[in-house]
Order: C-alpha cells, then sequence, then structure tokens
C-alpha cells in the first residue's frame, strides 16, 4: 500500500514499499489532494505489476502520457524504465527553438534572449536536461550571475530564465518551473542615478560632430526621448512646426493599446537643432536620423566619447539620465499627469526611476520659509499665485511659499548637490571643468 504525505505547502508526496521491501518516496510537487490520491492508486498498480509482471493497458496509457519529469522520477523508483533522452529537452537546443519561434519580438529583445541563452548554457551546460534543473540549481544560478553582474542584470536574466522555463511547463515538458521564487524586478539603483544639468547638456550639443548628434542629445535631454528605439523612429513627418509639437513613435509600448506614440511639445531647445537638421538633410529623407540606423552602430560608446571631448566625466547612465533629468525640471511647472503623458510613463514609474533631489531643492528650502496656515492668515499678500510657466525655461527665483514638487507628486530618495550626488560613493564628479 502507498500513502500520501504533505509538507503544509501544497506540496505533496507518494510514499510506498517497493517489492524488494525498501521505503520509496515520489515528489509531486504542488498538487491537489484528488490528484494525489489519483496518483497513489497508480503507483499501487504498479508496484503489483512489478511483483506480477503484468502491465495493465490502462496503466500504460498513463505512463505514456506522463511528462518526462515524472516520469523520469517513476524510472528512479524503479517503477518503470527510463526514457530515452530527448534532444529536445536539452536547454541549449530548447532555448534555441524557443527563440527561433518567437517570430513576434523586436530585435532588441531577440538580443536579450540570447544574452539570457548564453549565461543559463555557461552554468548549467548545452546538454543539460530541463528536467534535472531544480529550484536549488536555479538560486545557485542566481549567485553565479550575482558574481560577475550588477544585481538589476541579474534579476533581469533571472527573469528570462523563469520566461523559458514557464514555456516549458505550459508545453508540458516539464512539471514546475524551478525559477519561479527568484526575484525578477528590476529596481531602481540611487547611485547610478544622475542629474544633467542644462549647462552640461549645453556644453555636449555644442562639442557634437554633426546635426544629427545634436538632434540626438537634444531630443534625450529636452524632450525626454527614449534612445535610440524612439529617436529612431522619429520621421520628418512626425515634427509639426505649425503646431508646436512632435509626434513621437514608442516601439517599446506600440503593444499597449493606446500606445503605440505619443506627442510632445516642440520646446524651444528642440527647435533649433531640428531645424539645422532639417536644412541639413538630403531631399527624400524620410527619418530624421539617417546616419547612425544600422544595428551594428554604438550609439552608446559614440555618446561618451562626444561626452568625454566635453571636458565632462560621462555619467552612468548615459542617455536615461538625460531623460530622467528632463522628467524632473518639467515637474517643477506641470501637473505629473501631463509629463507623465510627454514622457510615456506612468506616475509610479517615474517616482520609481526618474524623478530626483537637487541640491537647488535645498537651497530653495532652506531660502524660503514654507507656509502655514497660521503664516498665511497673518500675510495674505504672500500667498502664493497660480503661475504659467515654459518648462524650457530654468527657475531662476523660486516663488515663496511655494513647494518644491506640484502637490501630486510624491518626494524622491536621491540627493544630489547641483545636480550631482551628495554621497561619497558617487565618482561621477567633473574636475576643472567649471561644471
Amino acid at each position: 500500500m502507498a500513502s500520501i504525505g504533505s509538507d503544509g505547502n501544497g506540496r505533496r508526496r507518494i510514499l510506498f514499499v517497493a517489492g524488494d521491501g525498501t521505503r520509496k518516496t515520489i515528489r509531486l510537487g504542488k498538487a491537489s489532494q484528488r490528484q494525489a490520491e489519483s496518483f497513489k492508486v497508480k503507483v499501487e498498480s504498479l508496484v503489483a505489476q512489478g511483483i506480477t509482471g503484468s502491465i495493465d493497458d490502462e496503466v500504460s496509457r498513463w505512463l505514456a502520457g506522463l511528462d518526462d519529469l515524472m516520469h523520469a522520477r517513476l524510472a528512479a523508483v524503479g517503477l518503470t524504465k527510463p526514457r530515452k533522452s530527448s534532444g529536445a529537452l536539452a536547454l541549449g537546443a530548447f532555448i534555441d527553438a524557443y527563440i527561433a519561434g518567437r517570430s513576434d519580438i523586436k530585435p532588441n529583445t531577440r538580443i536579450g534572449l540570447g544574452q539570457a541563452r548564453r549565461n543559463l548554457v555557461a552554468f548549467f551546460g548545452e546538454n543539460k536536461p530541463l528536467g534535472d534543473i531544480t529550484e536549488g540549481d536555479a538560486e545557485e544560478y542566481r549567485r553565479y550571475l550575482l558574481g560577475k553582474l550588477s544585481v538589476n542584470t541579474a534579476r533581469r536574466l533571472c527573469g528570462r530564465a523563469k520566461q523559458f522555463f514557464r514555456f516549458a511547463v505550459r508545453k508540458r515538458m516539464i512539471r514546475e518551473n524551478p525559477f519561479t521564487g527568484l526575484e525578477s524586478n528590476v529596481r531602481s539603483n540611487p547611485a547610478r542615478q544622475f542629474f544633467v544639468t542644462r549647462k552640461m547638456a549645453d556644453a555636449v550639443i555644442e562639442t557634437c560632430p554633426d546635426s544629427q548628434w545634436r538632434v540626438i542629445v537634444a531630443l534625450s535631454r529636452y524632450g525626454g526621448v527614449r534612445c535610440p528605439s524612439e529617436t529612431l523612429a522619429l520621421k520628418w513627418a512626425d515634427v509639426e512646426w505649425d503646431r508646436n509639437r512632435v509626434r513621437v513613435p514608442s516601439p517599446k509600448t506600440e503593444h499597449i493599446e493606446g500606445r503605440a506614440s505619443r506627442y510632445i511639445p516642440l520646446f524651444p531647445e528642440l527647435r533649433g537643432p531640428l531645424m539645422e537638421a532639417f536644412e541639413a538633410a538630403t531631399p527624400g529623407d524620410e527619418h530624421v536620423i539617417t546616419r547612425y540606423r544600422d544595428g551594428k552602430q554604438n550609439l552608446r560608446t559614440h555618446f561618451k566619447r562626444i561626452i568625454s571631448r566635453a571636458g565632462i566625466e560621462p555619467w552612468p547612465k548615459l542617455f536615461h539620465n538625460l531623460r530622467s533629468s528632463r522628467q524632473t525640471e518639467l515637474a517643477e511647472t506641470f501637473p505629473a499627469h501631463v509629463v507623465c503623458a510627454w514622457l510615456g510613463n506612468t506616475q509610479a514609474v517615474a517616482q520609481a526611476h526618474y524623478l530626483q533631489i537637487t541640491q537647488a531643492h535645498f537651497d530653495r528650502a532652506a531660502a524660503t520659509p514654507v507656509a502655514t496656515s497660521e503664516s498665511a492668515a497673518q500675510n495674505p499678500a504672500q500667498q502664493p499665485h497660480e503661475t504659467g510657466g515654459n518648462a524650457s525655461q530654468p527657475v531662476r527665483t523660486p516663488n515663496k511659499n511655494r513647494s518644491v514638487f506640484p502637490s501630486d507628486s510624491a518626494p524622491c530618495e536621491i540627493v544630489q548637490d547641483g545636480g550631482w550626488p551628495l554621497s561619497e560613493s558617487n565618482r561621477y564628479a567633473l574636475a576643472g571643468t567649471g561644471f
């Protein structure tokens, strides 16, 4: 007779006495009591058939329908013969087949999946059977990644591994996903946040080698455009000169209904570089950026050189920090929902990954008393007034009694000194540049 055991977390196992009198266990993983009862009956039949030598047709069909992982567990305790190894279930071949079958993904996503494959194969081996990878193996893989990569990169690669094995579960190639419990959400890293001041950005733009590079930098810093995906997708037909706005195609979010594109204002800081590039364009050019469209072009490497030539130490996240700086700047003047609509993100994402606190906020707070209900009653003339403003203009004189952020913006945790991180761990300071 067989019995059912449980660890209290929904994971069950079958315990039985084999024909040779030894006690054996088969792990079922997460299963209901009813599923465990049904499996127990089949195990008892296999034990009896192993003694009598006769094989029941119903049990044979049940065995044939089991996934390779569970069949291997039965074979390990002597209840059936092992199946021949299937090349399709080898780790490397399985991932190759998965990536090849994803005709719906973008080129950069395919590159990311390829990076995840290389790391998995480097750790587990090309021919490692999927069913042999356990939760403990997955945890060791995570530690292996953390030993050579940043925390966020390791999380991203664990997320890719989770994606591969989730597909294998859905295809019933394996019973459980060993990577399910691993952390895969990418979190904000304050040490890599950096506020790029206007003075720095303008110095870099002046150093750019041509008009197209000036547009790339201006779109990132003053338009908050994602680079390279949105920058390279931008066409001259998207620039609506007469309506003072630019339609920004968004390859990253085009799969979400209503988010294939968005509009941003034609900010004054953008009009000049765009007009210069338009006048320099060859008749018939469709895209704004034509010289750097080759997928082999590494914009980040080129941009790093440009920043260095401007006499500035490159900041941690070259393009993201530009976009983050613009969102922080715009939040000073416009409501959060408006800024997020222009930048193409949500307020939650902006709070977690974009908005920053700069030294200018501390200076303004130190110089201006914060209004209270008592002081407002005593000094009605000092009440703040509704003011308009152009986001393109820097704030020169802070309004008295005005809070740093709009009322619907939450405080951030990243403290910077006039655009420069205050913490000693930040290594991205300018030496002798005047910035």
